[in-house]
């Protein structure tokens, strides 16, 4: 008899499913039964090299062309996407290696939404992250003072990360200090949890009848479980198709499955859920400092990516970005969060580029990246992406698509575009790398606005997964289970009535939400 596999289940000589599956802490294999697509690198490089968003609004070279902006969906949520990956995965194996068996992968999060990038292991094991006289709520960062382009002070602040004298964040999770826009991600969680603590102290939020909990334990539940809510029916809601995720609801899960202990699938972490990269703008209109000159004469500039990976601890770079992080983020680079989620109408919002095979120029060349045996560095993150796919040994999209039963798309539609003809010419349009299909497919099926079936199933059956693996969640706890803080529509919660809570709409602008009611 076989021994268990961690990851995917154990299979008998009649390839039918023994029921073995991975223990908490690795990757696995959603599609166990599908060969892995393992098409010649050179190829997977061209392909890469040809997902390039080389469009530009003419009135203004820093800015993204309008035409590829996805409207439905605010610029914040490419970056609480991105937190949200950090909460559930980490993987460390490097490109370095030929093939990589996900079976031996380490996975060190918790394949859980359960905020442990945020909590750690608790003020008890990790103190570091919480206040030295108060030990229930996090620590906060202040911030260092500076000046507007036009020489006024912009008065200091705490709106930072916690920060070590070397500039390192003080994070359950250090890949939250990667970009100032996952970073101010983070704050707001760590400020959410600090406002319940207050609230639950003073009665605002009224305390549950279990007494045993204590009111760390009482918040940190609520705040989990809000953000949860949030993931599921603020972000996953807006870039979906709906059909596929109302399928799982109503028949279950068919192709995620574990027995007791959720996995994170490669073909989750390594190709759907790397939607985000087409998310990503070339530069935004971040706050009343760095915003587009268009809009204001007396601004810096635009927050360009380079801007916003110099302003941390972690990715800090030489000019000619900028002097980077010195001490603590400068009081000019703190958010204004009016322009990232549907808060002000007044204030216009940023939004995210369409889920489509491409990716904005300044990607085509991450900085601080390690080297590849027998190859020239590939410094773009599309190629990237797709080797770490090869060496993930994913399947094709065709073959995931014909194993749901669903269409695959047609040789032509694969084709269509420069990207496509790129495809075509190395026969892409017959077998396509899984993470370049489900862009494709998101293209063709849903204009870019969310992802197509393929793409959907997949996100879907994993998160819902994830949440019914949780012995913790509101899935499992309650399922019928309603937000309980206020909200601007009762019974729900959004990430834009999360900064409302906190009541940092603004703060580089001293704009706080109004005093809320007190939570049903």
């Amino acid at each position: 008899m076989p021994s268990p596999q961690h990851g995917f289940s154990v299979r008998n000589g009649d390839n039918t499913p023994q029921g073995a599956f991975a223990k908490t802490g690795k990757f696995g294999r959603m599609f166990p039964e599908l060969p892995a697509f393992t098409p010649p690198i050179d190829n997977l490089v061209a392909l890469g090299n040809a997902m390039s968003d080389d469009r530009t609004d003419p009135s203004e070279p820093l800015r993204d062309h309008p035409d590829g902006d996805n409207r439905n969906v605010p610029a914040g949520f490419t970056y609480l996407g991105q937190f949200v990956d950090h909460d559930l995965t980490f993987d460390p194996t490097s490109l370095k290696e030929k093939q990589v068996d996900p079976q031996a992968v380490v996975n060190f999060r918790t394949p859980a939404l359960d905020l442990d990038s945020v909590y750690g292991s608790g003020p008890d094991d990790q103190p570091y992250l919480f206040q030295l006289k108060d030990k229930e709520k996090f620590l906060i960062g202040k911030n260092e003072e500076s000046s507007d382009a036009n020489g006024v002070i912009v008065v200091k602040g705490d709106h930072d990360l916690p920060r070590a004298p070397s500039t390192v964040a003080l994070l359950g999770d250090p890949r939250n200090d990667e970009n100032l826009l996952v970073a101010q991600t983070h704050l707001a969680i760590l400020k959410f949890h600090n406002k319940i603590v207050d609230g639950l102290r003073d009665g605002s939020i009224p305390r549950k009848a279990e007494i045993s909990k204590t009111i760390f334990e009482e918040a940190r539940q609520l705040v989990v479980w809000h953000y949860q809510w949030i993931v599921v029916f603020d972000f996953l809601d807006r870039i979906l198709d709906s059909n596929q995720v109302n399928k799982v609801l109503d028949e279950g899960r068919k192709f995620y499955k574990f027995n007791t202990f959720p996995f994170i699938p490669v073909e989750f972490s390594v190709a759907a859920y790397r939607l985000g990269h087409s998310m990503i703008r070339s530069s935004y209109d971040y706050n009343r400092v760095f915003t587009f000159k268009d809009i204001a004469a007396d601004s810096f500039a635009p927050a360009s990516l380079g801007l916003l990976f110099n302003f941390t601890g972690k990715s800090r770079r030489m000019p000619p970005d900028g002097p980077g992080l010195e001490t603590l983020l400068p009081t000019n680079w703190i958010i204004d969060w009016r322009r990232f989620f549907e808060i002000d109408p007044a204030v216009p919002v940023n939004h995210s580029r369409k889920l489509d095979p491409f990716l904005v120029n300044p990607l085509k060349d991450i900085p601080n990246i390690p080297d590849v045996p027998n190859m020239k560095k590939p410094t773009s993150l599309a190629v990237r992406n797709l080797l770490r796919g090869r060496n993930m040994g994913l399947p094709s999209g065709q073959s995931v698509a014909r194993f749901m039963k669903l269409k695959p798309l047609s040789s032509s539609e694969i084709a269509s575009g420069s990207d496509g003809a790129v495809a075509k010419q190395f026969c892409f349009d017959k077998e396509t790398p899984l993470w370049y299909y489900i862009l494709k497919e998101a293209h063709v099926q849903q204009k870019g606005l969310r992802l197509g079936e393929v793409g959907s199933r997949i996100v879907a059956e994993v998160f819902l997964g994830l949440l019914e693996g949780d012995s913790d969640s509101f899935f499992v706890r309650n399922r019928n289970w309603k937000p309980t803080l206020t909200a601007k529509v009762p019974g729900t919660f959004t990430f834009a009535d999360l900064i409302r809570f906190t009541k940092d709409i603004s703060p580089i602008d001293g704009l706080e939400a109004p005093v809320s009611p007190p939570a049903g």
